[in-house]
């Protein structure tokens, strides 16, 4: 307190000026409407600076947030589209349509690509109500199937995974196949045991058949990038270059049939 004292009394001269002239800079401005305008405009551009820099500051630490917010719509424009009667093109998003197909987002913590038997490794689990046998998609593609799950974590077969087969079709006919990997390039899968008769084209899309109880129809895969007659000429074999960057994946859907309890069960009474 006392060098406060010291400070005021060592600068008094000074100090008084600042005051007078503060208050002479005042009386101007309340005078004065050009002065006056001119000082608010001033004031106005820089605390509109400082509240735009708050704000760009705000939205970039809150981008996290953001992300997961997008995410979070992301999937549920998915549920809505993937369980909806009408065509995808011309799809109504009605949120009373009966949901069969449940989506739920992960992240991918671990990833592999370079083997011929590879595994991913997401961050939720049985606490997150994930089971084995769900699919796993992004929004480009499908990535693969849950193998095995814990509280926490979940594995899952990669379609880069010589032991994995999907059920996959052409998108612009009914003609399907088995989706395999040779094990060669992380970019390119196989579609194999499609008739003959299909009226396969390079460049055509390839998507999930939803003919299995684990991926509706329609997700996207790939397009064709060549193909050939098997030895005996009776199916093709086709190379599609993948939607998918299985290299650089983070965010995944889940996706949960409600349905496939009931299907398997039904399956079950026919084999007896």
């Amino acid at each position: 307190m006392q060098q406060i004292i010291n400070f005021i009394i060592r600068n008094k001269l000074f100090l008084l000026f600042l005051l007078l002239f503060s208050i002479s800079l005042i009386f101007t401005i309340q005078s004065h409407s050009y002065h006056k305008s001119k000082f608010i405009n001033s004031a106005n551009f820089l605390s509109g600076g400082l509240y735009n820099t708050i704000n760009n500051t705000s939205q970039y630490l809150n981008l996290k947030s953001q992300n997961k917010l997008l995410v979070e719509e992301n999937n549920t424009l998915k549920s809505i589209l993937y369980n909806s009667e009408t065509a995808i093109d011309s799809v109504i998003l009605d949120s009373t349509t009966a949901k069969t197909y449940k989506f739920s987002t992960a992240n991918i913590i671990k990833n592999s690509y370079s083997g011929t038997d590879n595994i991913l490794l997401l961050n939720k689990g049985k606490n997150d109500s994930i089971k084995q046998d769900f699919g796993v998609v992004t929004t480009k593609g499908i990535v693969g199937i849950i193998d095995r799950v814990s509280s926490n974590y979940a594995t899952v077969i990669s379609i880069l995974n010589t032991t994995n087969k999907i059920s996959a079709q052409l998108k612009k006919t009914n003609h399907f196949g088995s989706l395999v990997w040779n094990g060669n390039s992380p970019n390119i899968i196989q579609l194999i045991d499609v008739e003959k008769i299909a009226p396969v084209a390079k460049g055509d899309t390839i998507i999930t058949s939803g003919r299995s109880s684990i991926f509706p129809k329609g997700i996207p895969i790939g397009t064709i990038k060549d193909f050939e007659l098997d030895a005996a000429e009776n199916y093709y074999e086709i190379n599609i270059a993948l939607f998918n960057d299985m290299t650089n994946i983070e965010h995944v859907y889940i996706i949960e049939n409600r349905d496939i309890l009931e299907i398997n069960n039904l399956l079950n009474e026919n084999n007896e």
